[in-house]
């Protein structure tokens, strides 16, 4: 197939056409021309008003449901939540049924071609079965296509078990994805700690339970030295930790997920809303400002989704009784740009850093495979349920107005995929 994408402003800051309006002709998958006009017959003509390129945008941390769990979502659907918010690159998280902790499970995934142009990385798992008592063959897994190595949404709690982790992928320069929290310290805690918790009665979760696991897992990876990325990350005093660290430790790198750059604990004075039950939880209004400092100054890496769907029937009940997590993908940009932060930092989060982290090259260059996410930054909508593509319903996005429209996405893997929706 051949597409040509006319008057495209340019917003990949490696290429040589950075920040310059192009025509951009794709065939077979593969970038041929890039000009100020280019006079070509194409099957598929993009010519939407304000249209931004720039290298395909990557989610390193979405919870896996296939196998086992496909009845909150399978990788089908959650290839088209990607695809509808820009992601043509998607990290899953081990805890499925079974685990993703071998060289089948892995393949089963990478394996899988669900007709969008989403390229679907594995998490392989740290520990056998994500119970932290044995760890895994993580070689063969990376042999196999693992692009990193946690246990999800489970953080690795024996500091034993995470250095030898770490000593492992180090002899491959893997990377080990670690959860921020450490569920031993007040696992009854439904909320943040704090006055609000203290206001509307509900057990708290110190914030001491992620800044201990930052410290901790700092000291083992300088130890180790080995690559480690935090996720998680929901506290001023996290990213004062990481930032002092990364004077020194060239070798960690960090993720803030979307909920706590939107929400605080104030959204639960309203009510016991089960869709902000979440993890990490949502903090104060305090922490939801240094985390966005953190974008601005650098010291955040990347911005993740956390993409977790659920079931009504363990998400829409009691608050004590709910499941975490919310749905994120398709909102993530228009959140984002809500937010005021500026589509540089934007894309640093969401597309270079990623990219940069965890090794996957991509550049806006003639010769190059197509890898690209096509948006706008102006356009300003309303977002509703009918745009949810997941099998699951709990997204605490819909009924907002977002700003930034994803125009489409190309993504060139074995065969030529498109998903234009212009």
């Amino acid at each position: 197939m051949t597409i040509l994408l006319r008057n495209a402003l340019i917003k990949d800051k490696f290429s040589k056409h950075f920040n310059k309006r192009r025509d951009i002709l794709i065939e077979n998958g593969k970038i041929v021309r890039i000009a100020t006009s280019i006079d070509h017959t194409a099957e598929k003509v993009v010519d939407a008003k304000g249209l931004c390129v720039s290298p395909g945008w990557v989610d390193i941390f979405v919870s896996g449901n296939d196998p086992g769990f496909e009845f909150k979502d399978d990788l089908i659907s959650t290839a088209r939540s990607a695809a509808h918010g820009g992601f043509t690159h998607v990290f899953l998280t081990p805890n499925t049924q079974p685990v993703v902790q071998n060289k089948t499970s892995v393949e089963y995934i990478v394996g899988r071609d669900t007709g969008f142009p989403v390229c679907f990385h594995p998490i392989g798992a740290v520990t056998r079965n994500t119970d932290g008592k044995e760890l895994t063959d993580m070689y063969e897994m990376k042999q196999s296509g693992a692009i990193a190595f946690g246990d999800g949404n489970k953080p690795v709690q024996s500091a034993g078990l995470l250095i030898k982790a770490l000593q492992y992928v180090k002899a491959f320069n893997g990377t080990v994805v670690q959860l921020a929290d450490d569920p031993s310290v007040s696992p009854s805690g439904l909320m943040n700690e704090g006055n609000v918790s203290t206001q509307i009665g509900l057990p708290g979760k110190p914030a001491l339970s992620e800044e201990i696991t930052i410290r901790r897992d700092i000291a083992l990876s300088e130890y180790a030295e080995s690559n480690l990325h935090i996720t998680g990350i929901s506290l001023a005093s996290s990213v004062e930790i990481i930032r002092q660290a990364k004077k020194s430790n060239t070798r960690i790198s960090c993720s803030v997920p979307l909920h706590n750059l939107m929400f605080t604990e104030e959204e639960l004075l309203s009510g016991y809303n089960p869709l902000f039950k979440l993890s990490p939880p949502l903090r104060s209004a305090t922490d939801r400002s240094a985390l966005i400092e953190g974008i601005m100054d650098g010291t955040i890496d990347i911005v993740t989704t956390h993409h977790t769907a659920q079931h009504n029937d363990v998400k829409m009940c009691e608050f004590e009784y709910a499941a975490h997590g919310a749905l994120g993908l398709e909102a993530a940009f228009g959140i984002l740009n809500e937010l005021k932060i500026d589509v540089d930092n934007i894309l640093n989060c969401i597309c270079y850093n990623p990219r940069k982290v965890f090794g996957l090259e991509c550049i806006l260059e003639e010769g190059a495979e197509a890898d690209i996410t096509l948006f706008t930054e102006d356009f300003s909508y309303e977002f509703t349920s009918a745009m949810n593509q997941s099998k699951s319903k709990n997204s605490p996005y819909l009924g907002r107005t977002l700003k930034g429209k994803i125009i489409g996405t190309i993504l060139n893997k074995e065969m030529n995929k498109i998903n234009l929706h212009v």
